[in-house]
């Protein structure tokens, strides 16, 4: 790969909008071509493509091989969020283009959202807040919830969230199962490791999802896990959409198999299934396990990072090839 010269400034092209604040900032730094509002694509690429030296991107948007192979000046990919399913990595390793993304910075806010989830589902809560609302409480009285306090919690990938998670959930006394490609070295050793997602699932209470998407753990979780998994059983997904077979799950929920799911992702999402919509016993967010202001900001500064130091110094700092 070619180490670039020092400049303060580049074209970058980016792919789709990021927050206001990050895009003025680029903005004032770099020079920023807007593909998502361009009119003609076609015609920004026969304009500027010979010139931009980098994608400002982020999980949802990615870049295709069709656009980094329309780059012929390309020299890096920079994400905005963990999550680098949405970029072809083959086509960047091809062309020596490297590619970043924000790691880290988000962990606690995924964390604090995965426990969020748990205690939503398991506690009614946003079915509660529903029933207060719609006036119901003075003539009906609102069903019980499920203890989530002792639950055993098993989790899909004990990676750096994973791990936030297991320390979140041990402090409502749920004792800790995983599964990862193979046991975690470091991991406390009242952690107890499964061998496989099923195996987990028929042990636990709630099945959280904490891996990353693409095709490796595309359908991980499917009916067979689903039935593991059991009518006592919660599904929380904090992780990708696509690691959950949707089908399957709105079957499973359909027929009682599963107790319910909290749901951060969605296989097609923006789109969402409507008989997922209609149910109570699913809660539903929008992408959001790592919006808050602080975290976003964090996120913000990392790209930024990844960005002025490749470009004035040849080093990124959070690079995934």
């Amino acid at each position: 790969m070619t180490v670039p010269q020092a400049s303060p400034t580049a074209d970058l092209l980016m792919v789709g909008p990021l927050l206001p604040e990050l895009t003025a900032e680029l903005e004032s730094r770099y020079r920023v071509h807007r593909w998502w509002q361009s009119p003609d694509q076609a015609a920004l690429l026969r304009e500027h493509g010979p010139a931009i030296r980098g994608i400002a991107t982020s999980g949802r948007f990615g870049a295709t091989r069709e656009l980094i192979e329309a780059l012929p000046a390309l020299e890096g990919v920079f994400s905005f969020g963990v999550g680098y399913d949405s970029i072809d990595l083959a086509a960047a390793q091809a062309r020596q283009v490297l590619v970043t993304n924000t790691p880290g910075v988000l962990d606690a806010c995924v964390a604090d959202t995965a426990l969020a989830l748990m205690l939503a589902t398991s506690r009614r809560i946003a079915e509660a807040d529903r029933f207060v609302r719609a006036g119901r409480w003075p003539q009906e009285g609102f069903g019980l919830g499920t203890r989530m306090s002792g639950k055993r919690c098993g989790i899909v990938g004990l990676g750096n969230i994973g791990l936030q998670i297991a320390r979140r959930a041990e402090a409502f006394d749920m004792p800790i199962l995983y599964t990862n490609r193979k046991p975690r070295p470091d991991a406390p050793a009242h952690y107890r490791y499964c061998p496989s997602v099923t195996a987990l699932a028929a042990e636990c209470d709630f099945l959280v999802l904490a891996v990353p998407g693409g095709g490796a753990t595309r359908h991980l979780v499917d009916a067979e896990v689903l039935k593991a998994l059991g009518p006592q059983g919660w599904l929380i997904n904090i992780a990708r959409g696509t690691v959950v077979d949707e089908a399957a799950l709105v079957e499973a929920l359909q027929a009682g198999r599963i107790a319910g799911a909290g749901l951060d992702v969605f296989e097609h999402e923006p789109a969402t299934p409507a008989a997922l919509n209609a149910m109570d016993n699913v809660v539903m967010l929008p992408h959001i396990a790592s919006g808050t202001h602080e975290t976003r900001r964090a996120m913000a500064d990392l790209m930024l990072a990844n960005l002025d130091g490749w470009f004035r110094n040849g080093v990124a700092v959070t690079r995934v090839i």
